[in-house]
């Protein structure tokens, strides 16, 4: 998608698509209050007959609308004036890229960036706007049938400004665009998780990781088992031993800062499909196991985002990538691995197996000497219990890492909430038999297995996203999101000094 910045007239200018934004309760933006004298009041009518209220994410398209030389008008619903804010223009610019898909325009000009929304300038909202589009254009349907008609997809963007705007426009353009590279990353990270577990193996997660990092000039590195097995990454390896499928440990390196500087280090949970193993989950939605893989998606997609904007920032991503399956080898409950770090595990539940192989791959991170470590995982269940599917946990032993990756949540609106880390917590995950267990009781589930993955990560800086309850969605709207993406290149690009 294409993204334009500039000076429209929106009466005169003959558009494939005008997009005006509305209030619920009359007030007219100024792109609006135009449109409205020019088509003798139409806008008005309109509300004043009930048939668009305006509420928050409504949509109408009209067709030769009085008044202006578009093609289409389409019009959106921000809700009431007095209540505008960035989660509202978010959401209605979600249903207008949702509008444009279902209706093939290829060519639209949005109004609508002078808007007062709280905390938020033109350039802000521009970023909001591209992301939120391209969400709403976003589809996953290359496995089935071809459709009689092609589809459509918006190829240009413009933003429209007025001549207040206009001095605005180079940052405008510089945030639209760097949302645009966001969220093309964003749609491969959900590619990679909406395919399934037939297809996403561990292996091919690792082909894909390869090809997109040869584009890039990205290093890469896949490690099989054998030399997981000459590391000694017993937890890895036991989580796989149950499928047919090898493991694969995928670890690419983005050197876009000074040479000798720290990198940081993301490293992403990549189940690429999770049957629970022994402790077999239940049979409803377990087809959605094949997203315990988002974590390494994002991760993949988050270098990605990095090289294509060029961050000047040293960042290393290991994935480790496994299936975990109930297979006659598979580890059975009670058994007992040790871990590359040394440590024994008495595996007490083989579905808390994301853990397992986070501990190795953290592990294996420590080698590169980070400045920080950030994990992202769809690791618990409980965190779904505790936050539910709009906010992500965040934990850490490094406060600032922490607040850095909140304050990343909250302005890229891929919010996540931090849950406490208490030393008291460990107590849980004592063993009899080894040196720790891998789980800690149904009490505070997220917290305990963030105890766990502290165990592996020394005195390095480190943070923890669990993304369970945000990374895919189920009903209507049913796939992968892509979170924490957003989050995730909003933190590198303040790291790198780059921020909005």
């Amino acid at each position: 998608m294409e993204i334009v910045v500039r000076t429209i007239d929106p009466c005169r200018d003959p558009l494939d698509c005008l997009i005006l934004p509305l209030f619920s309760d009359g007030e007219l933006p100024q792109a609006a209050a135009a449109v409205d004298q020019a088509g003798s009041g139409f806008l008005k009518q309109l509300m004043q007959q009930g048939d668009f209220r305006a509420d928050c994410g409504q949509t109408l398209t009209l067709y030769h609308a009085p008044g202006v030389q578009a093609a289409r008008l389409m019009l959106v619903g921000l809700g009431k004036s007095t209540k505008i804010s960035d989660l509202n223009y978010q959401k209605a610019l979600l249903a207008v890229g949702r509008a444009l898909a279902d209706r093939g325009v290829t060519q639209a000009a949005l109004f609508g960036l002078e808007l007062a929304v709280p905390q938020r300038d033109p350039a802000a909202l521009a970023e909001i706007a591209v992301q939120a589009i391209a969400d709403g254009q976003y589809r996953f349907d290359h496995h089935k049938a071809p459709a009689e008609t092609p589809r459509r997809e918006l190829q240009t963007l413009t933003l429209a400004v007025d001549d207040r705007l206009a001095p605005q426009g180079e940052a405008i353009l510089a945030a639209a665009t760097a949302a645009r590279i966001t969220s093309e990353a964003t749609a491969w990270a959900r590619d990679l998780a909406n395919e399934p577990g037939n297809i996403c193996t561990p292996t091919w997660l690792a082909e894909q990781a390869q090809t997109m990092a040869a584009s890039r000039a990205i290093e890469a590195d896949i490690l099989g088992p054998a030399q997981m097995e000459a590391l000694g990454m017993q937890l890895l390896l036991g989580v796989a031993q149950g499928s047919r499928q090898e493991p694969r440990l995928i670890v690419l390196h983005y050197r876009g800062g000074e040479k000798d500087a720290a990198p940081l280090v993301l490293v992403g949970k990549g189940l690429t499909f999770d049957a629970g193993g022994i402790s077999l989950k239940p049979a409803d939605k377990m087809d959605e196991m094949k997203y315990d893989m988002c974590g390494g998606a994002t991760a993949l997609a988050a270098i990605r985002a990095a090289a294509d904007l060029k961050l000047p920032l040293n960042l290393t991503v290991v994935v480790p990538a496994s299936e975990n399956l109930p297979d006659g080898k598979a580890t059975k409950p009670g058994d007992i691995h040790k871990s590359m770090q040394g440590l024994t595990v008495e595996i007490i539940n083989t579905d808390a197996e994301g853990r397992l192989i986070l501990a190795d791959a953290l592990t294996y991170a420590r080698r590169f000497k980070p400045a920080a470590i950030i994990d992202m995982a769809t690791l618990t269940g409980a965190c779904i219990i505790a936050l539910g599917h709009q906010t992500a946990a965040v934990l850490g032993t490094d406060e600032a890492l922490v607040q850095d990756l909140l304050a990343a949540g909250r302005q890229s609106l891929d919010r996540a909430w931090e849950l406490p880390l208490f030393e008291v917590y460990q107590e849980q995950l004592k063993s009899p038999f080894a040196d720790l267990s891998n789980v800690g009781g149904r009490p505070a589930g997220t917290i305990t297995a963030a105890c766990f993955l502290s165990r592996f990560v020394e005195d390095i800086p480190w943070a923890h996203l669990d993304i369970a309850g945000v990374a895919w969605k189920s009903g209507e709207h049913k796939g992968a999101t892509g979170r924490p993406v957003p989050l995730l290149v909003e933190y590198l690009r303040r790291r790198a000094g780059h921020p909005r």
